[in-house]
């Protein structure tokens, strides 16, 4: 019996070409001006110290980490400091109405009729917490936070690893085998898979041939009653 669903957000809630094409380049133009401005106030000046931490560099210039924060950018890298000034950045985006949050259509019925069900319903996405809530606080479909119970970014781990979904876990109190985890990514599936989540994979797309995992188009194709083992 699924007790708990934890969903990831880029191509499998959201469209990975809004965050790719909106909200990535609004932080970028944004960015370095932000942190120049911001550097000695809170929580910035926290998040900058975090990010001294992370490249062993504690004595790092305002411009030394501006660029090192392009080149996380530049790499894709899930960097949780730059996660965080990333989010604070779409704050403003979200608030002036410049974008709102992509969802599929699909997402927001299941999730209500999952809830109804008496399932609860976390996020687990690369981005931020305060990320997650804004897209969600800010979709296409309005303010949808009061669906879910919690959210987890990078502080509980990368995706790809299993100590990632332990922690989830043992943070929800409910058991690996009764959680199901959404993803469109294989690898995150797998690592779910060992820490004993049940896994379903979205795929928007084409196939994916190298996955082993029970593959879905779209979220009414989803019967938690009905989740293989």
């Amino acid at each position: 019996m699924i007790r708990a669903i934890v969903t990831d957000i880029e191509g499998t809630t959201s469209d990975i070409r809004f965050v790719h094409n909106v909200l990535f380049p609004y932080a970028r133009e944004r960015l370095a001006a932000f942190v120049t401005a911001q550097q000695y106030a809170e929580p910035v000046k926290s998040i900058l110290d975090n990010l001294r931490d992370e490249i062993a560099n504690p004595h790092a210039s305002i411009s030394e980490l501006i660029d090192t924060l392009f080149r996380f950018m530049d790499e894709d890298r899930k960097s949780t400091a730059l996660k965080a000034l990333q989010g604070i950045i779409w704050q403003d985006g979200y608030v002036n109405g410049d974008f709102t949050g992509h969802l599929y259509p699909d997402v927001l019925p299941a999730l209500e009729k999952w809830k109804a069900q008496g399932i609860d319903l976390y996020v687990y996405s690369s981005g931020s917490v305060a990320a997650q809530k804004l897209l969600f606080g800010y979709s296409d479909e309005g303010d949808i936070t009061h669906l879910f119970s919690g959210y987890f970014d990078t502080h509980v781990g990368a995706k790809r690893e299993v100590h990632s979904y332990a922690t989830i876990a043992a943070q929800t109190g409910v058991a690996p085998s009764q959680i199901l985890f959404l993803s469109d990514i294989h690898q995150e599936l797998d690592a779910a898979e060992q820490a004993g989540f049940r896994t379903l994979q979205l795929i928007r797309g084409d196939e994916d041939g190298a996955s082993h995992h029970h593959q879905v188009h779209h979220f009414d194709e989803i019967n938690p009653e009905q989740i293989p083992s």
